[in-house]
Order: C-alpha cells, then structure tokens, then sequence
C-alpha cells in the first residue's frame, strides 16, 4: 500500500498541476469569478492531499503495520473525489446539489488528519 500511496500522491498532484492550468487558461472565459474560485478551491485541496499522501507513504516505510496511516491514506483518497471531484463539477456544471457532497470529502480529509496525528503522537518501532 505504501507505494500505492506514493503514486495516487504523485499523480494527484500532477493532475492538480494541470487542473490549476486548465482553469487559469481554459475555464477563464467560460467559468463565473464565482465558479473559477470554487474550482481553484478544488485544486488547492486537491494538491494538500496529494502531498499528505506522499507524507503517509513516507510515514509507512517506517511502520507498516500501522493501521491509522492506511486508514489517513484512505481517506485521503476518498476525500480528493469527494471534495475536490464535487467542487470540479458543482463549478463546470452549476448544479449546487453537488455542493452537497463537498462536506463529506472535509470530513475525510479531518479524519485523516486526526488519524495522522494519533500515528504521530504514539511510539513506533522503526
């Protein structure tokens, strides 16, 4: 999983580096102020955890078998589609039901955070 995490962390951020072009260059005539700055919300989110995944993947070379950092990594995951996947669609299609699932991503990314923390504050064997 350690690797896995590595590549979803690399190819996340890649991809915001090329959603971040995208929406400063392709979607700044064709979105609102409002809906470019819900996308570029989506991006930012997008590459925070895309490098706290390459950090839980760096975390887990050092203890495997710790099970709140495959949960944290999980749940980043989950997170970036649900956070920043609702904001790249509620922003492209103005359907504000979309807006509905954003939250849930947030709650994700905290508890992976929090999972992240936990790993951070307890003893690990090397």
């Amino acid at each position: 999983m350690t690797r896995r995490f590595l590549s979803f962390g690399a190819i996340g951020a890649g991809l915001a580096v090329g959603f971040g072009a995208f929406g400063a260059h392709g979607l700044k005539t064709v979105l609102s102020a409002e809906m470019l700055a819900v996308w570029q919300t989506g991006v930012n989110y997008q590459m925070w955890h895309s490098l706290g995944l390459i950090l839980v993947s760096l975390l887990l070379q050092s203890a495997q078998n710790a099970k709140q950092l495959h949960w944290a990594g999980g749940l980043m995951l989950v997170g970036m589609v649900l956070f920043s996947g609702s904001l790249y669609g509620l922003a492209l299609t103005e359907i504000k039901a979309l807006g509905m699932i954003t939250p849930l991503g947030g709650l994700c990314f905290l508890a992976a955070w929090g999972l992240v923390t936990h790993f951070s504050l307890t003893k690990h064997q090397p």
